[in-house]
């Protein structure tokens, strides 16, 4: 079977990735769900959490596991399939164990419809680069680029999961109200899960050395980066008590 790049369209999609996250910090509003939703009084349309979050990241992880079980060449050994192969192990999680267990609040269908188109395209952006455009030498599982990036992934996916456990605690079963997170990286800064997040797709980044996965890492900054922010001040205007050494994304910094 041929091995064919389209080096257009992966250029387009990395430019469409790296705009998405501009109109985000240009906008300087959050995403519409969760503590920002809009309520369901305003004629907004919402779908349990639990399944708008499973069927929304179910496209990145069938995309990405499809298109490596179906490529060209060997499924073993080759560098862009582990890094294809993180990639879908995160949205193995967001799909198969985050979304089942979540206990947030409805969630608006026109967000749902966006996220879904959102993760088919980069489902297919990233699994095409690296499956059919990436060559990376022998030596790359070697590279400190690989060693650090796959070492960031893998703590950026540790601690992301460490604080939705300890968000998920602060409510019981039917509970829609907020408290005050405590213990983690939730001692320095108020979005703890989404820091997790941002480091692990920017060692993901690093890892692929790929114009596609900078492209999301950047996205990802910007997007999580908005939500840190406004939970940030959300938890101060909520919460009198709330510690005031707390910041809104880097500790000790922002």
């Amino acid at each position: 079977m041929t091995i064919v790049c389209h080096q257009g369209p992966v250029l387009a999609g990395s430019a469409t990735l790296a705009t998405l996250g501009s109109l985000i910090l240009y906008s300087g509003t959050p995403g519409r769900y969760g503590k920002h939703s809009q309520s369901a009084s305003s004629g907004v349309s919402l779908l349990p959490a639990r399944i708008a979050w499973f069927l929304q990241e179910l496209p990145s992880f069938v995309v990405s596991v499809g298109m490596l079980a179906w490529q060209p060449r060997s499924l073993f050994g080759q560098p862009g399939n582990v890094l294809l192969g993180l990639f879908s192990a995160h949205y193995f999680h967001r799909t198969f164990i985050y979304s089942l267990l979540t206990r947030g609040r409805p969630y608006p269908v026109i967000l749902f419809l966006r996220a879904i188109a959102f993760c088919i395209g980069n489902g297919f952006l990233q699994a095409h680069y690296l499956i059919y455009c990436a060559e990376y030498p022998e030596e790359w599982y070697t590279d400190v680029r690989f060693s650090l990036g796959v070492f960031l992934f893998v703590l950026g996916m540790g601690i992301n999961i460490h604080s939705d456990y300890l968000l998920r605690q602060l409510r019981k079963p039917g509970e829609i109200i907020y408290k005050i997170p405590q213990g983690g990286l939730f001692t320095y800064v108020s979005g703890a899960n989404f820091l997790g997040e941002i480091i692990e797709w920017m060692g993901y980044a690093l890892a692929t050395w790929s114009i596609p996965a900078l492209a999301f890492a950047f996205f990802s900054l910007c997007f999580l980066g908005m939500q840190a922010f406004y939970h940030h001040r959300f938890y101060l205007k909520t919460f009198e008590d709330y510690p005031k050494s707390r910041k809104a994304l880097i500790p000790f910094i922002f």
